[in-house]
């Protein structure tokens, strides 16, 4: 290993095409996923192509950084700069589910009590109602398909606290915050180089975020096949597969993350409790991601 270098030398590491490529896969994965929403001929290849690439580039660029830090290149300082990077990104990410927020909360607080005040008859469909939630298209209701198309038992709103222990967003709820604290004991252990606490608390948390996808997954086929509920079901369809959906996105980042930290752990012996910046940050995603979720269990199932 590399001597450390002095506290007042900034490493810069030499120049790297990563970044135009990470570009780049961004680009095809966002628009192969847009063509794939609209029946675009290439759409699931453009996006299949996009991520493979981008998970190439993550695995590139974090296995250079750690080959860094184990060359005593990472000094004080750019430490700190890894710690505001970190937390700057997860503010985007909170900006970023701060949109989608607003969007519902302007959707039940501001437009449907204005549009069903008044006369607002012309702008809608005959017999509308203010009322969430409401799944009914302008399409479904000129072709006549509001009663039928979608029942109504077809949402995923809160059956009543009797219902929770059949209701499949109570037990992700249950698993998520069972999983912020096994990854808080992970971090305890760790700070106490306790390696074998670390790397058990740290393995049932990957197992617990797996379970929660899994979970995920059997509520869509639920949503789907059983209640007809769809994005095309309306406002409400739109922004609980929007909301829901990019969550999913963000668990299975968290969790291949974590995965990544407890392979490093178990395989390579990284990890100290002078040197667990890369877990850290991990954790402080997982957090970040269960918060995010506890805001969805409340205002998207408990309040529908």
């Amino acid at each position: 290993m590399a001597h450390q270098h002095d506290s007042s030398t900034y490493y810069v590491p030499e120049q790297s095409k990563l970044p135009l490529i990470t570009a780049f896969a961004m680009f095809l994965t966002v628009y192969g996923l847009g063509s794939w929403f609209n029946n675009v001929d290439g759409g699931p290849f453009l996006f299949a192509a996009g991520f493979l690439i981008m998970a190439g580039v993550m695995f590139s660029w974090f296995s250079q950084v750690i080959r860094e830090n184990l060359a005593g290149l990472n000094n004080a300082q750019l430490k700190r700069s890894y710690v505001w990077g970190m937390g700057w990104f997860i503010f985007s990410e909170v900006m970023f589910f701060a949109a989608f927020f607003g969007a519902l909360f302007y959707v039940r607080v501001l437009a449907l009590p204005e549009l069903g005040a008044g006369n607002n008859s012309e702008l809608l469909w005959g017999g509308f109602k203010s009322e969430w939630p409401l799944m009914t298209t302008p399409d479904m209701a000129v072709r006549g398909e509001g009663a039928t198309h979608v029942g109504p038992e077809g949402n995923m709103s809160n059956p009543g606290v009797g219902g929770w222990l059949s209701w499949l967003p109570f037990w992700n709820t249950a698993i998520l915050l069972t999983s912020s604290f096994t990854v808080h004991f992970a971090h305890t252990a760790i700070k106490k180089d306790d390696k074998k606490k670390f790397n058990i608390w740290l393995g049932l948390t990957v197992l617990l975020g797996i379970a929660f996808l899994i979970l995920q997954v059997e509520e869509y086929i639920h949503a789907y096949q059983d209640l007809g509920l769809t994005l095309s079901s309306g406002i409400y369809g739109a922004t609980f597969f929007m909301l829901t959906g990019f969550h999913g996105a963000h668990v299975t980042m968290g969790t291949f993350m974590l995965l990544v930290m407890f392979l490093r752990s178990t395989l390579k012996g990284h990890f100290n409790h002078k040197d667990c910046f890369g877990f850290e940050a991990a954790s402080w995603y997982w957090h970040f991601v269960d918060v995010v979720w506890l805001g969805l269990f409340i205002f998207v199932y408990i309040l529908s």
